[in-house]
Order: structure tokens, then C-alpha cells, then sequence
């Protein structure tokens, strides 16, 4: 599928984005990043990586080290010894390190990447709104961030832009190829699950 010119990546340089207080256990950045505004996209990154970039494929992956195989020699669990190519045993690393976090490398500070839990809290404790064009998501204390329908990127295409968000986690699910992510359409907005390769949305918080 061609990329329509209105959804090509922009990789302007974005503005530090401000940490809104939900009245959860962390701040959210009220804009993705990449993003100088809240209604803007901002950036896709593929899992683990720190920098955009214009084709999202497992040969572009950072870490991955076949074309065709799921084979990986950074974050696999001790248990799924089959996808590693790395020396020695599995590293059995299931969250992000700091230094392969895209928050972390593009804002510094305390920003980061939001775990699974941090987004489970933020889809339970939070009224979820679509507006569409994303949802407003306002938090116990009445206050109010923007997620918007920034789709995803696969290979050099888009997808889904203007009616779905995917958003990543720093979490594992346990099978080395595959993230814990927040997606959502207009009717549903649940954690699911997305390939690493996957070019999709990160929505930094701070503790």
C-alpha cells in the first residue's frame, strides 16, 4: 500500500513535552513523541530502538540477526532458548534497558517507555473517549491527555492512520517476537500484542 503524502513520517525535531498528573502512579507526556503537539503523531519506533527510521522490516531490526527466522541475540527469556543467537545462554531479559528505550534516548531525564502494568492502570482507572480522531483519556483527577490515531508502519507503508493507535510497552509477553502494546479503534482499546519489527506510537511517562 503506497504512503498517502499526508501521513508521511515527520522527524522534525520535537519539543520537550510537559508530564501530566492523571492522578496515577506516573506522569504522562501529554504528546507522543516526536510530537510537537498533543493532535500530532510524532514519531514510530521499531521495539528497542531509539531512532525512526524508513523501512520496518526484520532485516532492519535492531537485534534481530536473520532475515527470514525469528532469531534474536537481546531480550529472550531463558525459556525460549530456540530464538537465540546470542553467545552463551538467553540473556532473559524481558523489559527494555534504559539504553534501548526511545523515550529514555530522546528526552532523558526520568522519561521512559510505560510498562504493561502503567498501561493497564491507565485503560482501568481512566474514561476513555473517542473524539475521531484518538481518544481524550481523562484520569481520577479530572485531568486530560490526547492519544491519537497514529495507525503503524510495516515495511516503508502505513497503516490504519486517522482510526487506530498502537502504542508500545516496555514488556515482553513472554515469546521473544512479540510486544505487549496498547491498541485501539474507535469501538475498543485493550493491551494486545505486536510484532518487534513493528515502526508503531510511544507515549512517554515519568515517575
Amino acid at each position: 500500500m503506497a504512503v498517502s503524502s499526508a501521513f508521511q513520517v515527520s522527524y522534525a525535531q520535537s519539543s520537550q513535552p510537559e508530564a501530566i498528573d492523571l492522578g496515577l502512579s506516573v506522569k504522562w507526556a501529554d504528546r507522543n513523541l516526536g510530537a510537537s503537539s498533543s493532535e500530532e503523531y510524532g514519531e514510530y519506533y521499531a521495539w528497542g530502538e531509539t531512532s525512526p527510521k524508513s523501512e520496518y522490516s526484520r532485516s532492519t531490526l535492531k537485534y534481530s540477526t536473520d532475515k527470514w527466522k525469528v532469531l534474536f541475540n537481546k531480550y529472550v527469556p531463558s525459556d525460549k532458548s530456540r530464538y537465540w543467537s546470542g553467545n552463551g545462554s538467553p540473556d532473559n531479559k524481558t523489559r527494555l534497558d534504559m539504553s534501548d528505550d526511545a523515550a529514555r534516548a530522546n528526552l532523558g531525564g526520568k522519561w521512559r517507555t510505560p510498562t504493561k502494568d502503567e498501561w493497564e492502570e491507565l485503560i482501568e482507572k481512566c474514561t476513555w473517549s473517542w473524539t475521531g480522531s484518538g481518544y481524550k483519556v481523562t484520569g481520577p483527577n479530572g485531568r486530560s491527555i490526547f492519544l491519537p490515531a497514529a495507525g503503524c508502519r510495516l515495511a516503508s507503508s502505513s497503516f490504519a492512520v486517522g482510526s487506530g493507535g498502537d502504542y508500545w510497552s516496555s514488556s515482553l509477553t513472554g515469546d521473544p517476537n512479540y510486544v505487549l502494546n496498547m491498541e485501539f479503534d474507535s469501538g475498543v482499546y485493550h493491551m494486545f500484542f505486536c510484532e518487534r519489527l513493528v515502526g508503531i506510537s510511544v507515549r512517554p511517562v515519568m515517575d
